[in-house]
């Protein structure tokens, strides 16, 4: 392999300007990825909040439905995912090769873990908005469509999909949400010490 052959690497071996600079871009924006972990509240009010602005802009421009229903459909599966056990259940049904959900009160307690975590889940979500803005503003995407169509079909699509995942659930006795191990509490007295 000659000099300059390899990525990012400029005719003298190390790494090109444009190289360094999106590597640099890369990890100020997972540091703030990294920073914005603990806040989890605050980041999703502020996907809320960019949710509302793209949707005030469509509803303002009248049109980009397309690119909406696509949002929307995107949203769904990620919606789907995050309530989805990492290994689903009917596929270890036949077979006994490693831990499942519990099925009976007395097991024990395993956590419910999701195939798409919350973290990953809003951050998708975010930058799925974040491309459809982008979309808006480029007429190319503005199909023209009835918007009506779009709505109803979506919300069938919706009631079908979630009604399927309702079943899931019910049907291998999990629930997406834990707030983690029960704790048993004794009697009160428990652990007091005697003093005379």
């Amino acid at each position: 392999m000659s000099e300059g052959d390899s990525v990012g690497d400029s005719v003298h071996g190390k790494p090109s300007v444009v190289y360094r600079f999106f590597t640099r871009l890369g990890q100020i924006y997972q540091s703030w990825l990294d920073k914005s972990t603990p806040y989890t509240a605050v980041r999703w009010v502020v996907t809320l909040g960019l949710s509302f602005v793209y949707m005030i802009r469509v509803y303002l421009l009248q049109g980009w439905y397309i690119v909406t229903y696509a949002l929307g459909i995107y949203h769904l599966n990620l919606f789907i995912a995050f309530l989805s056990p990492k290994v689903d259940p009917s596929l270890m049904e036949d077979s006994d090769d490693g831990p499942s959900l519990p099925t009976k009160q007395n097991e024990e307690f395993r956590p419910f873990i999701r195939r798409l975590p919350e973290f990953k889940f809003w951050h998708a979500a975010t930058k799925g908005i974040l491309v459809a803005m982008v979309c808006t503003f480029f007429e190319a995407f503005n199909v023209p469509v009835f918007w009506p169509i779009l709505v109803m079909y979506f919300i069938m699509l919706f009631c079908i999909t979630m009604k399927r995942q309702i079943k899931h659930m019910i049907k291998y006795r999990y629930i997406p949400f834990t707030h983690g191990k029960r704790t048993y509490k004794g009697k009160e007295d428990a652990g007091k010490t005697f003093a005379s």
